[in-house]
Parts: structure tokens; C-alpha cells; sequence
């Protein structure tokens, strides 16, 4: 077994603190203020102010009111969240509900 060296526990913890200080870019596409769409909305609030407090961007666009905004970032279904930053790109599409699902997905956390 090996050993982790100071050095190595003071990289890692480096990098750590870089992690934490990540700000998010997110998009979050919704088909009007259906059901779906509010419940997508809330529960991606949620996730943002407890787990990413004061470093995330998170841009609601209604692809009934801006449907070139949907073409463009190729979204077949909604609601759909888009992480752009940090990398990598991810996509989420559903009502946002499984949060340990998005937190993985965000790499805010491991999976089990």
C-alpha cells in the first residue's frame, strides 16, 4: 500500500477548494409554465441555492417564446438542463426531481 505524501494531501486539497469555487453555467429549457416545466423550475432552484450558492448562472428559457434557442442547442425534448460550464457539457431532460441523479451529474457528487 502505498503512501500519500504531504505533498500529495496538499494537491489534492488544492484542487478541492478550486472545485468549490467553480461557477456553474446552466440552461434550463421548459415548454411554457405547465406543471412539468414549474416543478423542473423549483427543483433545479433548489439544487442550485443548496449545493451552489453564489456560483451558478442558471438562464430559464421558454422554447415556446424563443424556439430558436432550442434549435439551437438541439433540445428534443423538455424540460431539459443544460450544464455548459464547467466541463464537461452535460444534459439532463425530466421534471429534475432525482436530485442525487443531477448532483452526480454536476459532479457535485460520487456515485455510491
Amino acid at each position: 500500500m502505498k503512501k500519500i505524501t504531504d505533498a500529495a494531501v496538499k494537491k489534492l486539497e488544492k484542487k478541492a477548494e478550486e472545485i468549490k469555487k467553480e461557477k456553474y453555467v446552466l440552461k434550463l429549457y421548459v415548454t411554457g409554465m405547465t406543471p412539468r416545466s414549474m416543478e423542473a423550475i423549483m427543483n433545479i432552484k433548489k439544487i442550485c441555492q443548496e449545493n451552489l450558492s453564489g456560483r451558478y448562472e442558471l438562464d430559464i428559457i421558454d422554447i415556446f417564446r424563443q424556439p430558436v434557442l432550442a434549435k439551437g442547442e438541439q433540445i428534443i425534448a423538455a424540460p431539459t438542463l443544460i450544464k455548459k460550464l464547467p466541463l464537461p457539457f452535460r444534459k439532463f431532460i425530466g421534471d429534475m426531481s432525482d436530485t442525487e441523479k443531477i448532483l452526480i451529474g454536476l459532479n457535485l457528487r460520487h456515485k455510491k
